[in-house]
């Protein structure tokens, strides 16, 4: 009887294997559609897929995601990957952040020329690992994330095509004059927690630009020839003491300014260089100021907290205080400072009537 048991077991075994050998594109085709087990945009009652969605899973790798809802995008974020896998022709969007990933070999996309979102923030990328090609093959790359990893240098062969790029959080010092040569397309720069310590003329030729983020590297003054259309301009956590006569005069664009945590003082700020009516915030908040400089009565946050300011001129608000002329300041901050609330003079009432938050 114990005999018959073991045969009939090994008998199933047997026609297990062979069926397991007969249909390994079954099993192939299962793995590569793991996504429909966590119910990516089928329900429990449809038992297959379609021929197309079937082809498509087959050509994603096995180390990532190619949900059929989504089925220009690759998510492979996550997987302690060293390397970049196979992208599928079709694909639009690969999401490779948050692995091990060190280099970029100049053949890894070729296969996918209709890319337009790369995202590889926060792995090991080293400047000297990333071929100086690899990118430029992609004439529709929109967006590029190389945050938060080992780049020493500025990326060569960069496509014109680009609109958001975020090189931040590495260890970029020099950015060469040519680095954006073309990218008339251009949006937004987010260069922030680098040690540059000097951009040159690297921003010539960035007819587009709104946004610029420098934050947290080593400049010692405001960029030269800032972008036309510059909208938003992060300059906190760096070494700049002063500020160039007219640098807002030209620019009717720019409308937020955030110099924090610089080292300026009413000495590196010429009279009137913030009184244009076109800006709407901003802050000076812990530098070493003395006084309020004077301001537009167009601006709606100022931010001077934290400086050494000793007296509240109400002047650098309304240079005319009375019933038609006020300024339409809605944030004040200057706490931290060496004034109190009694320094502040009873005509502010009518020069600051529209302010909602003042701190002192």
């Amino acid at each position: 009887m114990r005999g018959w048991i073991v045969l009939s077991l090994l008998a199933k075994l047997v026609n297990i294997s062979t069926t397991q050998s007969s249909s390994s594109l079954t099993w192939l085709s299962y793995l590569r559609n793991r996504a429909y087990s966590h119910g990516y945009g089928r329900s429990h009652s449809q038992a297959s897929l379609t021929a197309e969605d079937e082809s498509s899973q087959l050509e994603c790798p096995l180390e990532c995601d190619c949900p059929s809802m989504y089925r220009y995008a690759m998510y492979c974020n996550n997987r302690n990957l060293q390397h970049v896998p196979f992208v599928p022709s079709r694909i639009k969007y690969v999401y490779l952040q948050n692995n091990q990933i060190t280099g970029i070999t100049n053949e890894v996309f070729d296969n996918a020329p209709n890319l337009s979102w790369i995202s590889l923030h926060s792995n090991k990328l080293r400047s000297d690992k990333i071929s100086d090609k690899v990118f430029a093959k992609l004439p529709n790359l929109v967006r590029l994330f190389l945050h938060n990893n080992n780049l020493s240098r500025f990326p060569k062969g960069l496509p014109r095509s680009l609109r958001v790029l975020h090189l931040n959080h590495n260890n970029i010092s020099v950015v060469p004059a040519d680095s954006f040569h073309g990218m008339s397309s251009l949006t937004a720069l987010h260069l922030q927690m680098n040690p540059i310590e000097d951009l040159g003329n690297a921003l010539d030729g960035l007819p587009s630009l709104t946004v610029l983020d420098l934050r947290g590297n080593r400049l010692r003054k405001i960029p030269e020839r800032l972008p036309l259309k510059l909208s938003q301009l992060y300059l906190e956590y760096n070494h700049i003491s002063s500020v160039p006569a007219g640098f807002l005069n030209n620019r009717p664009e720019l409308r937020f300014v955030r110099l924090s945590h610089n080292q300026l003082t009413n000495g590196g700020i010429p009279a009137n260089v913030f009184n244009v009516s076109t800006l709407v915030e901003l802050d000076l908040s812990f530098n070493k100021l003395e006084r309020i400089p004077t301001i537009s009565t167009s601006l709606e946050n100022l931010y001077l907290q934290a400086n050494e300011i000793t007296e509240f001129s109400l002047s650098s608000f309304c240079r005319v205080v009375d019933r038609n002329n006020y300024s339409n300041l809605r944030v004040l901050r200057l706490d931290a400072n060496k004034i109190s609330p009694q320094d502040i003079p009873t005509e502010a009432v009518l020069c600051l009537r529209l302010a909602t938050n003042i701190d002192v």
